[in-house]
């Protein structure tokens, strides 16, 4: 079972780290795949320039077992959407091996606007990082989303390729990458929010800025 978690990177903290961690181990993953996008589509553009960001996100997590980077989303010249990143892994996976796509509340939350949610659904499993039933909607487009597909058991996302929504309790470290990047720019030190690799980037692109 392959986990899959998107997001800008901009930089990468310690908080995607642990809550990436923390899924990694309550479900057994095989591998944990970290894809940096290229071109955002429903939140600001990154910042950092790509190789930069690359950079970080093997840095930070070099030395970790079963985490890996996937650089699909930063060669392309559109913007990144969920459904063709999962159709690109379904190509060179196979249409057996269960996927979990991990996101946040928030992201979970706006999922019935993404491109053809449906079908993410049927190519991947949802594992959203926050307390089951957690503020979710009684009424709407998410709702009929979530109905017949909410489960508790990590046996029922091995059981298949997709389909299923499971909410993952995870460590909560309040760290932000807009947080991180406004540090940066006041000369103070962002020690201890990043990973050490990491760090020394972010301070050598301060510098020279």
């Amino acid at each position: 079972m392959i986990g899959i978690f998107g997001g800008t990177f901009d930089p990468i903290h310690n908080g995607h780290l642990r809550t990436a961690l923390d899924v990694y181990e309550a479900l057994a993953l095989d591998e944990l795949r970290f894809i940096p996008l290229g071109r955002a589509v429903h939140r600001d553009q990154p910042q950092t320039p790509a190789a930069t960001r690359l950079a970080m996100l093997q840095a930070a997590i070099g030395g970790q077992a079963g985490f890996t980077v996937d650089e699909r989303e930063l060669n392309l010249s559109r913007p990144s959407y969920s459904v063709h990143t999962l159709q690109s892994l379904r190509a060179e996976l196979g249409n057996e091996v269960p996927l979990c796509l991990l996101m946040g509340r928030d992201a979970f939350l706006g999922f019935a606007d993404w491109r053809q949610p449906e079908k993410i659904l049927q190519l991947a499993h949802l594992v959203v990082m926050d307390r089951p039933g957690h503020g979710l909607p009684e009424a709407g487009a998410l709702h009929d989303l979530m109905q017949g597909r909410v489960t508790r058991e990590v046996s029922d996302l091995r059981g298949a390729p997709g389909g299923y929504i499971l909410f993952q309790p995870v460590t909560r470290l309040d760290i932000s990458s807009s947080d991180i990047r406004a540090r940066l720019a006041q000369g103070r030190s962002v020690r201890w929010l990043v990973p050490e690799t990491v760090r020394v980037i972010l301070q050598a692109g301060s510098a020279a800025a």
